[in-house]
């Protein structure tokens, strides 16, 4: 964790171009942005009138899961590619499911930026012997997990809950994501559970929506975090064969939803894609 000055200081300095962290905040109606991401995120709705739909997509398929991955007996989390501590948080999800607030979770970002805006905000939601930020960057995995093993708060010899959530959309497939996701799976303990999704390309209802999907990706390329789609079957292989939780890799909106869930009545209209699978 960084200081509140210093996590201040980090906040200040970083109004030079849109945070992807903060966009998808705003998008999904949190209040960790500044005008600088507003804009940015107006011109990508104006090409793209649902693209806040989607991120709540997102953000309630992650609700979703943490709370099964608690009923299947899960207390250790590890949230990589957290982005901002935002509605719906992991630490609070959990502990609502799990009342006997036994759950531990570690925030993990590799924006300076998100993670002083974790530092600042966690300070008032959180459990400090059982909730952290620290900051690793995805790409680098074997320095990632020396962090999480040194954390202290999580004991990677027991099963966790690795979530990926709506972060392979940035992740090009030349920074070979397989490789990495191979890493993160060899590390986990059986029993643990493997949280993916990303935004998908797949099955564009015409042309304007598939040439609006490449626009959205141009304009994320002006950001802290440049953007790549995937079809079902290329982001299928990610979760390594292991089994899959029901129903499988699905448009997120299929997987267990709820009263709250966006396009249950049309999962595929989400262009989000999810779901979850257990190390035999």
């Amino acid at each position: 964790m960084i200081n509140h000055d210093d996590a201040l200081k980090a906040v200040e300095s970083s109004l030079d171009r849109p945070s992807a962290a903060r966009i998808y905040d705003y998008f999904i109606g949190g209040n960790t942005h500044y005008a600088i991401d507003r804009d940015f995120a107006e011109k990508v709705r104006a090409r793209l009138p649902l693209i806040g739909e989607y991120c709540l997509t997102s953000r309630q398929f992650l609700g979703r899961a943490i709370r099964q991955c608690v009923r299947e007996g899960i207390r250790q989390f590890v949230d990589v590619g957290s982005g901002l501590p935002t509605a719906g948080n992991v630490h609070e999800v959990a502990d609502e499911a799990g009342p006997e607030l036994d759950t531990r979770v570690l925030y993990i970002d590799n924006e300076p930026i998100a993670l002083a805006h974790s530092t600042l905000l966690l300070a008032d939601t959180a459990d400090p012997e059982r909730h952290h930020a620290i900051a690793a960057d995805f790409l680098q995995p074997d320095d990632l997990w020396e962090r999480v093993k040194a954390s202290e708060i999580i004991d990677v010899r027991q099963p966790i809950a690795l979530v990926i959530n709506a972060v392979m959309h940035f992740v090009k497939d030349e920074q070979n994501p397989d490789r990495l996701l191979e890493f993160y799976r060899s590390r986990l303990a059986p029993g643990s559970l493997l949280v993916l999704s990303q935004m998908t390309n797949e099955n564009p209802v015409n042309d304007d929506e598939r040439q609006a999907l490449l626009d959205l990706l141009e304009y994320y390329e002006t950001t802290t975090n440049p953007g790549f789609l995937r079809t079902m079957a290329e982001f299928e292989r990610f979760f390594g064969g292991w089994p899959m939780l029901e129903p499988g890799l699905v448009y997120a909106p299929a997987w267990h939803p709820d009263e709250h869930t966006v396009f249950a009545g049309s999962p595929s209209e989400s262009r989000v894609i999810g779901g979850i699978a257990r190390k035999p």
